[in-house]
C-alpha cells in the first residue's frame, strides 16, 4: 500500500482521504475526507464519483486495475480529477497527487481566476490580456483557438476530456463528434509546435482527451 509513502511526503496525515475496496455508495459519507481523496476500486466507481460531487468538489484520482478508454473517460467526465491505472510507481502517484492539488487551489483562490499567466518553456499566455506568446512573439489564435488553448492552459497538468473540452468550448449542446476539435487542434500544434508530430506543448491522451504541459510555477 503506498498510504505510508504519501503520508509522509506531505506530513499531514489528513491531506489524504481514500475509499478502498468499497462496496456502495454508503461508504462515501464514512470516508476520511481531506485535500484530496483517492479511491481504490474493483467496483463500479462511477456511482461514487457522482455522489462525492453531490456535496464536495475535493481532488478525486482514481486507481484501478481496469484500464479500458471508455472506464476512464466515463470516470473524468463525472468528475474524477485523475485515473490512475496499476501498476504504477509512488513517484508518478505522488506527482498527479500534487497536480490535482494545485489545480484544486487554482480553482478556489480568492484572487481573480486565472489571472497570472501560464507560462512553460518558451510560451506565455497570458489570460487579462488573451494573448498567446511564443519566444516572446505573439501568435494568432481564432476565438475558438484561443478557448481551447485557454481551457487546457487552466488545466495544466491534467487529462482534460473531449467531452469536457466541447461542452466548454462550443456549449453544454454541441455535438459530441470529435472532429471539429481534431481540426482545431492540428491548426494549434502548427502555430505553437516545432514538430507537430512530437508535441512539447499539449499532448494527446489517445481516447480520451488532451493534456497541457505543466505550467512552469506550479511545477
Amino acid at each position: 500500500m503506498y498510504s505510508e509513502k504519501v503520508m509522509d511526503h506531505f506530513q499531514h496525515p489528513r491531506n489524504v482521504g481514500e475509499i478502498e475496496n468499497a462496496s456502495g455508495v454508503g461508504t462515501v459519507g464514512n470516508a476520511k475526507c481531506g485535500d484530496i481523496m483517492r479511491i481504490y476500486l474493483d467496483i463500479d466507481e462511477n456511482q461514487i464519483i457522482q455522489d462525492v460531487r453531490t456535496w464536495s468538489s475535493i481532488p478525486i484520482i482514481v486507481i484501478s486495475a481496469r484500464s479500458a478508454e471508455r472506464e476512464k473517460v466515463q470516470a473524468l467526465d463525472l468528475g474524477a480529477d485523475d485515473y490512475i491505472t496499476k501498476p504504477f510507481g509512488t513517484s508518478e502517484l505522488l506527482a498527479r497527487i500534487r497536480t490535482s492539488l494545485r489545480h484544486s487551489n487554482r480553482m478556489h483562490t480568492d484572487q481573480e481566476l486565472y489571472i497570472k499567466a501560464y507560462r512553460h518553456d518558451k510560451m506565455t499566455l497570458d489570460f487579462s490580456k488573451r494573448l498567446l506568446t511564443l519566444e516572446d512573439e505573439p501568435v494568432h489564435l481564432t476565438p475558438v483557438e484561443y478557448k481551447i488553448v485557454a481551457y487546457l492552459a487552466q488545466n495544466s497538468g491534467k487529462v482534460v476530456t473531449y467531452a469536457s473540452i466541447l461542452s466548454n468550448v462550443w456549449g453544454p449542446y454541441a455535438d459530441d463528434d470529435n472532429k471539429i476539435l481534431r481540426v482545431n487542434m492540428a491548426n494549434i500544434r502548427r502555430k505553437i509546435e516545432l514538430d507537430p508530430a512530437q508535441p512539447h506543448y499539449i499532448f494527446t491522451e489517445v481516447g480520451v482527451g488532451y493534456r497541457m504541459a505543466e505550467d512552469d510555477g506550479q511545477v
